[in-house]
């Protein structure tokens, strides 16, 4: 099964470090996943317009057709303003309505803020529940001092619940497959 751990944003280094830790948990918990980090920033993006999807650009196709070819997701955002990145919104605008359909997706995020944990509650769930993807009851929201000055996560809370989403995350996925065999 291919899982895509998607960094949402385009700045900054700390949702990278959440995804790595969060691709190791994965993979100390199963090695039977083929786990790919999709850096938004690696790709040429275009403003979603509405256009058929093979009108974009070479890099915008792949990504959409990288996100799409997932069988599980981990998705990682900063907030901004109060708010996930546009970067993040653009590429949900470009997938397809039945392209995340009953597929595990998990949440990671971190903020300035501790109030910012609610933008995964009123924004993003909100959003991947439209596309009635299977959401691991828990995620988890760091804060900027659950780092170090060098962008290392440092707190054994955040890393402890890291690895129980993992846990949980792959026991979605095996819930997943017995969906797929029932249809």
């Amino acid at each position: 099964m291919k899982v895509a751990l998607i960094n949402g944003t385009i700045v900054g280094d700390k949702t990278k470090t959440l995804l790595e830790a969060t691709e190791k948990y994965i993979n100390d918990i199963s090695d039977k996943y083929e786990t790919n980090i999709i850096n938004l920033s690696d790709y040429e993006m275009q403003f979603i317009d509405g256009r058929p999807n093979d009108q974009y650009n070479e890099d915008m196709q792949k990504l959409i057709s990288h996100v799409e070819e997932a069988d599980a997701y981990i998705i990682a955002t900063p907030i901004f303003q109060g708010s996930i990145p546009g970067t993040l919104k653009n590429l949900f605008d470009g997938l397809s309505p039945l392209a995340m359909r009953y597929k595990p997706v998990s949440i990671v995020a971190n903020g300035g803020t501790l109030q910012h944990h609610l933008v995964i509650e009123n924004q993003l769930k909100p959003i991947l529940n439209y596309f009635r993807c299977l959401v691991t009851p828990n995620y988890v929201y760091t804060h900027t001092s659950h780092f170090s000055t060098q962008g290392e996560l440092i707190d054994e809370d955040v890393i402890n619940r890291l690895k129980e989403l993992s846990s949980v995350f792959v026991k979605y996925i095996e819930m997943s497959k017995q969906l797929d065999s029932d249809k």
